[in-house]
């Protein structure tokens, strides 16, 4: 072979290289600008999704009802286009005391975790509530209808000792709201968490997100 003839070997090897360089680059290019637009278009639909959720928020009224008993309604006003909600509720603390320090002579975490520190409790043992009355299990209901929960004076802690204890606990909350967590689900929907804050006035109380 020729110096010439190598010559244009090693050229056509070089531009053959060169070649497949590029198809692998145009096609490494190809998929990065695939994956972007699928990463987009994902994001988009994701937001759309996000959007259309908090669109279709469960809208729910709740009130107190003092008298002759106390009883708690949970209303359910719209969208109709949810069908049947399926209602859970815990009874939330005025603050968190979770994170407090455990001082010699203080009740322990496990103390004041015990203690439902709020006006009311759900009636342990009525409506499936839990043994401490803080939650309710989930409950059906339907647009327009409501649901009744039997509510009891919470209970004050071990250490407001005495009758003065008492009066104490009570002034307390004597005009706090009932503080509240709603978690509601549907089929084909993911859940939502709305917070109320029910006034003991009577009237009702719309929750939010």
């Amino acid at each position: 072979m020729s110096i010439v003839d190598t010559s244009i070997a090693a050229a056509s090897a070089a531009l053959s290289g060169l070649a497949a360089w590029g198809a692998w680059k145009a096609s490494r290019e190809a998929n990065k600008a695939a994956w972007k637009a699928n990463a987009t278009a994902d994001s988009v639909a994701q937001i759309e999704r996000d959007r259309w959720h908090k669109e279709l928020t469960p809208q729910l009224r709740i009130k107190l009802q003092a008298e002759p008993h106390e009883v708690l309604y949970v209303r359910f006003d719209s969208p109709a286009t949810l069908g049947e909600l399926t209602v859970q509720l815990t009874i939330r603390d005025d603050r968190d005391r979770s994170r407090l320090p455990h001082l010699a002579g203080t009740p322990t975490p496990e103390q004041r975790a015990e203690v439902i520190w709020g006006p009311y409790r759900f009636r342990p043992g009525v409506d499936e509530a839990d043994g401490l009355g803080r939650l309710v299990p989930g409950f059906p209901l339907l647009p327009g209808d409501r649901h009744r929960l039997a509510l009891d004076p919470s209970l004050k802690p071990f250490w407001y000792e005495g009758a003065e204890g008492e009066q104490r606990w009570r002034s307390d909350y004597r005009t706090a709201p009932i503080r509240l967590w709603a978690v509601c689900t549907a089929p084909d929907h993911r859940p939502w968490k709305l917070a109320f804050a029910v006034p003991q006035d009577g009237s009702w109380a719309l929750g939010g997100a």
